[in-house]
């Protein structure tokens, strides 16, 4: 059951949904009870779902640009254009960080990136992120 929250929160946390996969997976590695390999895999696995889930509805989602419920705001979701449309494919690599990594993963949606180099990307970012978060865990884990 650990394994199956740190996925939903890690997916939940990719999405435009608030979640904090973060907290889990260190309340994950203070217990000692999995792998480290395994949680980061999950954190992994279950936040790049979540961005594809943004990329997915990027695709489609541009027609309802402007509307009250659109899940990004115009001035959120033109600054990840402008970042896209200067980096292009590379800005994917900041797709970890909050607020505005979200709305990049729409972003690559909108702009067409092709499904597979998104994942190649995204996928690097957000374990990368996790990897960091479990260093510092486990480095302070070690001096405790």
């Amino acid at each position: 059951m650990p394994l199956l929250t740190l996925l939903l929160s890690a997916f939940l946390a990719a999405t435009l949904l608030p979640a904090q996969s973060e907290a889990v997976l260190t309340a994950l590695l203070l217990g000692e009870r999995h792998p480290v390999w395994l949680l980061l895999l999950v954190a992994t696995v279950g936040n790049t779902l979540g961005a594809l889930v943004n990329w997915a509805i990027g695709r489609g989602i541009e027609r309802f640009r402007g509307r009250r419920w659109f899940p990004v705001s115009e001035r959120n979701l033109g600054r990840a254009q402008r970042l896209y449309g200067r980096f292009g494919r590379w800005s994917l690599l900041l797709s970890w960080a909050p607020v505005f990594g979200d709305a990049l993963t729409l972003v690559a949606g909108v702009m067409r990136e092709p499904w597979w180099r998104f994942l190649l990307l995204v996928t690097l970012a957000k374990g990368g992120r996790y990897l960091v978060v479990a260093g510092l865990v486990l480095g302070w884990m070690a001096s405790a």
